[in-house]
């Protein structure tokens, strides 16, 4: 064979070799980039959810302090957030606000707290959204650290999994 031919077929390898390495090296950050932009828009989505839900569970809380439950459409935009919650969420965070749902609808039911003339001798029984809260950080801790490694946070639909 002439030297010639090695020395072009030499390049040609190597040139090839380059492109299949930048080919690779691009997939491998376009993938990766993919995957935190996934994740990060699922965190700013179980934010959101966890803050709507508990801005909307306090609300209706305090109105069940006061009144009697006379108009049910209040509690639709707090169920529309639970079904919200159910889809996203996981089970131990739904499980908490299933709690707190049970709360406010015993609230409603009990008799009617006058703050003016009634003084607060146990302020916990009126924190009901406590344990939402933790299951909530726990949650989003677990999904940082997920974001870290390679395993999918819960709640991570088949089709936002596939990359």
């Amino acid at each position: 064979m002439n030297n010639a031919y090695i020395s072009a077929l030499a390049a040609l390898a190597g040139s090839g070799i380059g492109a299949l390495a930048s080919a690779g090296t691009t997939w491998l950050t376009q993938r990766h980039q993919d995957r935190s932009h996934r994740l990060a828009q699922i965190r700013a989505r179980l934010e959101q959810v966890f803050g709507e839900f508990i801005d909307q569970a306090s609300r209706v809380f305090a109105d069940a302090l006061t009144h009697q439950l006379d108009d049910p459409s209040k509690l639709v935009p707090l169920y529309a957030t639970m079904g919200k919650l159910r889809l996203y969420a996981s089970n131990a965070t739904v499980v908490c606000a299933d709690r707190v749902m049970s709360r406010i609808l015993d609230a409603y039911y009990s008799p009617n707290i006058n703050f003016e003339t009634q003084r607060i001798r146990r302020a916990e029984n009126y924190d009901v959204l406590r344990a939402f809260i933790e299951a909530c950080q726990t949650e989003l801790k677990a999904h940082a650290l997920r974001k870290m490694t390679r395993n999918p946070p819960p709640g991570l639909m088949a089709t936002d999994s596939a990359s």
